[in-house]
């Protein structure tokens, strides 16, 4: 045991002799740097070991003074922070069951910056936005039926209902494209079979083509077999002779209960209805619906229509009216997507 008690004592006495010679050392160093004739290697030590005169080569070296941050960096910054546009959740709501989200939007400001170096001094900055995604969408919400989009994306949506009205098709199309705009067109199945060239001509012209059951029920009354044969038939027949992946059903005069919204979604389908209705079956006036659409359209609203003779003459009226309301006019997938647009210039 005292062999043991000697050589602990001998090996503490050992460690305090080490850390004074290390002491005096470091005295040394900060002395020699203070001096004018400091060597750069005792300074370059006494700043390594973080002692007395570390600061002051540090600052030497720097002019005296840290770095100023760059005024054009700094000013993207705080503009990027005004210019941040949170994300909205799509949700479902009491009277317009579920609404779509909508993408946020933030400054990009690494690919910001490095745009505006590249110009003059004194350009105008042109910012680079990403969009935010929302943190819930549609296909979160489950089996719910659609009658909007979200009401902060300044797109409406012309939704074309056809299972008559070959006269008027044509007509409607040619307005259409002289208008530079898509629609959705629902196609009832029976009429797809009969009508193959007309459909594959709705199609060539670049419009969305959608699912509206077969035969024309009304959903409501139907056993679930049927119901389910209505749907998945003319999403066949859709496929088989237009090549279209189906997406949406819109249920014939709008009658629907809770069984025909989970049987298209077991389908693949989300179940879409109307926010405005033309009501063009009753043959209005053109002028009518022209008023009446450019008084209530709104961001996210979905327009129904048949082809008609009032739809005919009404169509390119209306489409003026809603772009006077400074909104894009898209299709029903475009519309209840959540991508970002910018607002149109209203046109008069």
């Amino acid at each position: 045991m005292g062999r043991n008690k000697f050589a602990v004592i001998a090996i503490c006495i050992a460690f305090v002799m080490i850390l004074g010679q290390f002491a005096g050392i470091r005295a040394f160093v900060a002395e020699s740097s203070e001096g004018e004739g400091g060597s750069f290697a005792f300074r370059l030590i006494n700043d390594l070991a973080g002692g007395p005169g570390a600061k002051g080569l540090q600052d030497q070296e720097s002019g005296g003074a840290t770095k100023a941050p760059d005024p054009l960096l700094a000013q993207i910054r705080d503009e990027a922070a005004k210019r941040r546009i949170a994300p909205v959740d799509a949700v479902v709501d009491r009277v317009w069951k579920a609404i779509p989200g909508y993408n946020g939007r933030e400054v990009d400001i690494e690919l910001t910056y490095a745009k505006a170096k590249q110009q003059p001094e004194g350009a105008e900055i042109e910012y680079v936005y990403r969009e935010l995604k929302p943190k819930v969408n549609l296909d979160d919400l489950g089996a719910q039926p659609i009658y909007r989009g979200n009401p902060n994306k300044p797109m409406a949506a012309l939704m074309i209902n056809v299972a008559w009205g070959n006269e008027y098709l044509v007509p409607m199309l040619d307005t259409l494209d002289k208008s530079k705009v898509k629609a959705t067109f629902f196609l009832d199945g029976s009429w797809l079979k009969k009508n193959e060239e007309m459909a594959a001509e709705i199609k060539r012209r670049g419009h969305q083509i959608e699912n509206h059951a077969y035969s024309h029920p009304n959903m409501s009354q139907l056993e679930v077999t049927r119901a389910r044969l209505e749907i998945s038939k003319t999403k066949d027949l859709l496929k088989e002779k237009l090549g279209v992946e189906n997406r949406w059903f819109a249920p014939p005069s709008g009658d629907y209960n809770m069984q025909t919204v989970k049987l298209a979604a077991e389908q693949g389908l989300k179940t879409v209805l109307w926010t405005l209705d033309t009501v063009d079956w009753r043959n209005p006036p053109a002028s009518s619906i022209i008023s009446k659409i450019g008084s209530k359209v709104e961001p996210g609203t979905l327009i129904l229509m048949h082809p008609t003779a009032s739809s005919r003459d009404a169509i390119e009226g209306m489409i003026q009216a809603i772009r006077s309301k400074g909104l894009t006019l898209g299709t029903v997938e475009q519309t209840l997507s959540p991508d970002r647009i910018e607002a149109e210039v209203p046109q008069s």
